[in-house]
């Protein structure tokens, strides 16, 4: 037999660095895929942004802006999602360093302050609408909802995922696929700050300003 033969028997040499090179390449293959995904997700919401000032002025005779939005609340709002951001961004360091407890508290940091965010701005919606300031009051409302409850909606799935997470920590501990699925986690949770961000600053500053 020879020896590119006996490369591809289990046990192998040769084997064991074609399935380390194989779990690289999936590995990258699943970040590349991601990847594509938080950009469809960046064309989503750039549809949703260009909606929103197009519909900003369409008051219908309804409330405006300055009518409705609390600054001081929505920036507490956004020190909460950027603090859980945070929060997780110390979890990955715990995660490099092979700290399985330090990496549970950052997610678990992470998940409360972003629940905390996700309850204000429930709150928020509650309160338009039971002024009368519902999505269906206006175009800008319309696309109020539409933007900042898509925002809200991924928030939600990101929580969901930090349970699911926590729970594979408990279960399965620091392995090289629980890492990777975090890392793509710590992505998209980054990724919901920078489009808070942008929201933060057109619909509710702008909207207060103008």
């Amino acid at each position: 037999m020879t020896t590119a033969q006996t490369a591809h028997l289990p046990g192998a040499p040769g084997h064991e660095a074609h399935g380390g090179n194989g779990s690289h390449d999936m590995g990258e293959i699943q970040a590349f895929g991601f990847w594509l995904y938080l950009m469809s997700d960046l064309i989503v919401f750039s549809a949703l942004f260009a909606t929103y000032v197009v519909m900003a002025h369409n008051y219908a005779g309804g409330p405006t802006p300055k009518d409705l939005f609390e600054l001081p609340a929505v920036l507490v709002e956004t020190m909460l999602l950027l603090t859980s951001s945070a929060a997780y961004g110390l979890a990955m360091v715990a995660m490099h360093k092979g700290d399985l407890r330090s990496v549970r508290l950052g997610l678990v940091a992470a998940f409360a302050l972003g629940l905390g965010f996700l309850v204000m701005e429930l709150a928020e919606f509650h309160h338009f609408i039971g002024i009368g300031a519902g999505p269906d009051r206006s175009g800008f409302l319309s696309a109020f909802f539409t933007l900042v409850g898509t925002h809200g909606l991924h928030v939600t799935f990101g929580l969901l995922w930090i349970v699911v997470m926590l729970a594979q920590l408990a279960s399965k501990g620091l392995t090289a696929p629980v890492k990777g699925r975090l890392t793509r986690l710590g992505m998209f949770w980054h990724f919901l700050d920078i489009v808070w961000i942008g929201v933060f600053t057109v619909v509710y500053l702008l909207g207060v300003v103008q």
